[in-house]
This record gives C-alpha cells, structure tokens and sequence, in this order.
C-alpha cells in the first residue's frame, strides 16, 4: 500500500477516534452532570425528610416540655416548630420539584395529614392546659393516641426517606456506572489514537520511510561519485519508496548503459585511432614486407582479441601466401588457391563458424574457431585476403566494419604499391625480356664505382650472333623469341650477386659484384655452350642454334669501374672478329692478336 494512502488512513483513523474519544468525554461530562444531579436530589431530598423527621421531633419534645414545666419559652419554641412543621405541604410541593415520584409525593401528602392529626392532638394538649386542665393535658401528649400518632408520622417520614434514598442511590449509582463508562470509553479512545499514531510513527516512518532512506541514502552517495557497481536491492514494495527504488534502479541502469557506451566510444575511438596510424604508415610503405609489417604491428594492438594473417598475390597470380600473422592463428594454411576462398570467389566478406551457419572456406584448416575472409580488392581487381579467426563469433561481428574499411584501404595501398612497382618495373625493365635497362645499368655501374672499393666487380657484354639472319628469315616475331630465348637462359645462369641487363637491340650486358675475372670467364664459357646446346623454335618453326659471342672484363684487375663497360665491349670486338661463339677477357686480348691499347681505352 502507499504511504500516502497509508498516511490518509492513519489520518482519518485518528480524526475518527478523536472525535469519538471527545463524544466520550463528552458523554462522560453528561453522565458526570447527572450523576452531580442526582447527588444534589439525593441530598436535597435527605435534608428535606431529615427537616421533617427533626421537626416534628421537636415540636413534640416542646410540646411535652412545656406541658411538664409550663414555660412560657417552650410554648414559643412549640409554635415555632409547628410553624416549620405546618410547611409539610411546602416540603410536598418542593420534593416534586426535586424531581420525586408519584408514589413519593402520596406518601408525602399522607405525612402531611399525619402530622396535621398530630398537630390536633398537640394543640388540644396547649388549649387543656392553658385551661387549667394539667393532668389532661400531660395525659394527651404522653397518652397513646399521641404515641401512636407521632410513631405514624415517624413511620411515614422513615419510609419515604427509604423510598428516596433507594431511588436516588440507584440513579447515583446508574449515573456514576454510566459516567464510568463514557470515561473508560473516553481514555481508551484516547489510548487507541495514542497507539495509532505510534503505530504510524514506527510503521510508516521508521519501518516505511526512514530505515529504507537510509539505505538509498549510501546507493545515491555511491551512484552520485559514478560507482555503478553498488547494487540496488529489488523490493517490491508499491509505495513511493518503490518507486524511489525502482527509479534509482533505473538510474543504475542507465549509468551502466552510459558507462557501457563510453567504454565502446572510448573503444571505438582507439580503434580508430590505431587504424589512422595504419593508414598513415601504409601510404608511406615503399614495399610489400613493409605493408605486412605495418599490418601485423597495428592489428593486434586495435583488436587484440582477433588473430589473423595477411595473405597476398604470388607474382604468377596462381595462389595466395601469406605475408604476416599475429596472435597466432590456427585455421590460416601456408598457401591456398583463390578459388579456395568464398570471399575471393565472391567479392565480399564471408563469415565461417562451428556452427555451419555458411559454407566453410574450402581453404581453412580444421579449427574451432569462427572466422572471417575479407578480400582485398582495389580497382575492381583483387590483391589480397585478410584473414580473421576468434573464439567468439560476436567479435567478428562486432569489428566487421572496421575490418571492411581497413580491408578497402589495405587494397588501395597494395595498389598503389603494386602499381607503383609496375611503373617502376616498366621505367627500368626491358618490356620484351624483362631485363633491366640501359638506364638500369648505367645506375647499377655509378653505385659499384662509388663501392669499388668493396671488392673485386665483373662484367660480361654478350651480343647475339647473326641476329639479323633471325629477322630476315623468319621474320620481328622470331627475332623477338631468340631475345627473349637468350634473356631466359641468362636469367636462368645468374650466379649470386650478379644482375643481367638488355644493353639494346640483340646485346645483354652481365654485371656480378664480387665476381673475378676467372670466375666470369668460367661464366661466360658456360653461357656460350649451353645457349649453343639449346635448339629454339618458333610456334613450331625450328629457328636453328642460337650462339652468342662474350666479352669479359674485371675491375680492379684491368682497369677501373669507370670504363668496365668500354673494356667488356672491346673484348666483345674481340671475341666476334675471332670467330664468334666465344667468350674473351680483356687479358686474353693480346694472346689473339688484339693490341692491349684498344682495351685500356
């Protein structure tokens, strides 16, 4: 029940009981006032039948003294008595106003006929004995007739005296029980409301009001400093103190929710601020590793409940392999094809679980874990996979869209890397051997000069023998298949250290740093037999046998880093007037006729 209606009740109660605790009082008054009444009628009517009783008591003793002794005084004293007794019928008159009964006022009338009878015989007595009749009058007043007539009278007096004093007692006695009554009715009235404000003192405000303030008291204090941990007790209570609760549980609530959605804006934000760094440091990557690096150091750190791997496009696009991991995934394999992976397959996130909600990635591994396949794709071209695994599938859920807007920026970066790489490739590569160029080589001869000091450096010049016969005969197509014939074969021979470059139209150039002269002669000689051994053809034409004539120079051993490309050429000279299909140092010149003159300059 509510306090106010609890408090209305009390108050009504209590109103109630203290207008009947004043009727009783008031009642009591009355029936104290009747009873006060009936005292004064009792008293009254006493002393009214006791003045009659003592009266005529006295008028007969005057009479008799007087009788006896003669004295004048007793006769006066007589008549003054008859006097108070002749106001018999006054008394009569009085005790009904006195409020006596019927019965009462008869018994009174016959009092005053009795007395009057008496006052015969009394006045009879004074005439015989002013008459000179003594003895006659003595015998009057102390004959029987006046015996018995003053014994009636006594009699009469005594029983109305009896009459009004056993009625009046009764109604003294009926008005003090009901005074009495009224009294008790009064003070326990009175006691009731004592009791039921007490009763609303303790109940409603000690039990109701103050003992459960007190404790909200401490909750408010605690939620006041932001302590949401303080539980709010369920009561269940229908008065404004459980509303007070409920509201404050639901301030507790909301505090929490507050606390819940800062912490997830606090979150979010470091999230986000974790993936700005990521961006920033992607778009400066120069490489492929660094991309990875960048990735594998900031993921972990916005999402240290997920593992994962970055997996990225081999350089023959045949499958994916990855790159870099962290927080040690389970499900990730080493390499997988692309059609492997639904999210490659389709385009878009795909989500695995244990639960078989979707297909599983044909690529996982057997795992316990949910994950999450998101493609990188830029330019409507796809260049990579981010993987993510975690034990908790809303984890995934819940950091989906960020892994999307990394994903997409992850893609353009790799992108742009890649392209940057291509344009690259493109400015330093030959497109139809991809060699390195001429201004590739010219770069690579400036560094080695500035490094000469490091070690001894080689360089091989090879040109194609006859390479116009190719052309003539077989027509550009052909003569394209032989460079890119050769190129392979080079390519395929480079030792360690070493870097092959087209040189322009049929002629490569070999650079290998930290190489000799005897180590790149040994090179060159097997260049020469194993392109001279390898038949080529053409969309199925056989071209013939391709040979190549080599010419070796060194640096320090014959000259500087400066003019290592002059001496190779000469020595190539050289090795095509000897005959072609060789390969000569720049040492060796002399030997085959050749002036060292031309190869120092």
């Amino acid at each position: 029940m509510r306090i106010g209606t609890i408090t209305n009740l009390a108050y009504v109660a209590t109103v109630l009981l203290t207008m009947l605790a004043g009727l009783s009082f008031i009642l009591s008054a009355q029936s104290a006032g009747r009873e006060r009444l009936a005292v004064e009628q009792h008293l009254a009517l006493g002393e009214l039948i006791d003045d009659l009783d003592i009266g005529a008591e006295n008028r007969t003793d005057d009479i008799r003294l007087y009788v006896m002794r003669g004295a004048e005084d007793e006769l006066a004293a007589f008549y003054v008595d008859e006097k108070d007794e002749r106001g018999f019928e006054a008394a009569a008159a009085r005790a009904k106003t006195l409020g006596a009964t019927a019965d009462e006022i008869a018994i009174l009338n016959r009092i005053v006929t009795e007395a009057e009878a008496l006052d015969g015989i009394e006045r009879a007595a004074v005439a015989d004995y002013r008459g000179g009749r003594q003895e006659q009058a003595r015998q009057a007043v102390f004959g029987p007739a006046h015996d018995a007539a003053h014994t009636t009278l006594r009699d009469s007096v005594g029983q109305v005296q009896q009459m009004i004093s056993e009625r009046t007692g009764a109604e003294l006695t009926r008005a003090k029980a009901r005074s009495d009554l009224f009294d008790i009715i009064a003070k326990s009235m009175l006691a009731l409301t004592a009791l039921v404000f007490l009763g609303v003192l303790y109940f409603v405000l000690k039990r109701r009001i103050t003992t459960p303030i007190v404790a909200m008291t401490g909750i408010i204090n605690r939620l006041a400093k932001q302590d949401f941990d303080v539980e709010v007790p369920q009561v269940a209570r229908r008065d404004e103190i459980g509303e007070m609760t409920a509201a404050i549980a639901v301030f507790r609530a909301n505090g929490l929710e507050r606390e819940r959605l800062a912490e997830e804006l606090r979150r979010d934000q470091r999230i986000k601020d974790f993936i700005l760094q990521m961006m920033h440091r992607l778009q400066a990557c120069q490489t492929q590793s660094e991309i990875a690096g960048v990735v594998t150091l900031f993921m972990p750190q916005a999402f240290p409940g997920l593992a994962g791997s970055l997996y990225m496009h081999d350089e023959a696009h045949r499958c994916l392999l990855p790159r870099g991991g962290w927080n040690a995934p389970e499900t990730s394999p080493a390499a997988f094809p692309a059609d492997q992976c639904w999210a490659l397959r389709r385009g878009r996130p795909h989500l695995s679980d244990a639960s078989d909600h979707d297909v599983v990635c044909p690529h996982l591994e057997h795992g316990h874990r949910a994950t999450l396949c998101v493609p990188l794709t830029a330019l409507g071209e796809t260049v990579g996979l981010l993987h993510l695994e975690s034990t908790a599938l809303d984890l995934l859920e819940e950091a989906r869209l960020y892994l999307e807007l990394i994903a997409e920026n992850l893609g353009l970066a790799i992108a742009n890397l890649q392209l940057r790489e291509r344009l690259t490739g493109m400015a330093i590569r030959d497109p139809l051997s991809g060699l390195l160029n001429r201004r590739s080589l010219d770069e690579a001869v400036n560094r080695i000069a500035k490094t000469a000091a490091a070690g001894p450096h080689a360089c091989l010049m090879i040109d194609i023998d006859h390479f116009k016969r190719f052309n003539d005969e077989f027509g550009h197509d052909a003569g394209d298949a032989v460079i890119r014939h050769v190129a392979d074969m080079l390519q395929a021979a480079l030792p360690e250290g070493g870097q092959v470059f087209r040189f322009g139209g049929e002629e490569f150039t070999l650079l290998i740093e930290g190489g000799d002269e005897t180590a790149a002669r040994h090179l060159g000689e097997t260049l020469c037999a194993r392109i001279a051994a390898a038949p080529l053809s053409d969309h199925g034409r056989f071209l013939g046998t391709v040979t190549v004539s080599i010419g070796i120079a060194a640096a320090p051993g014959d000259g500087p880093v400066a003019t290592l490309l002059a001496r190779a050429d000469t020595a190539l000279l050289a090795a095509k007037a000897a005959g072609r299909n060789r390969a000569l140092t720049v040492s060796a010149l002399a030997a085959h006729g050749f002036p060292t003159q031309a190869a120092a300059g």
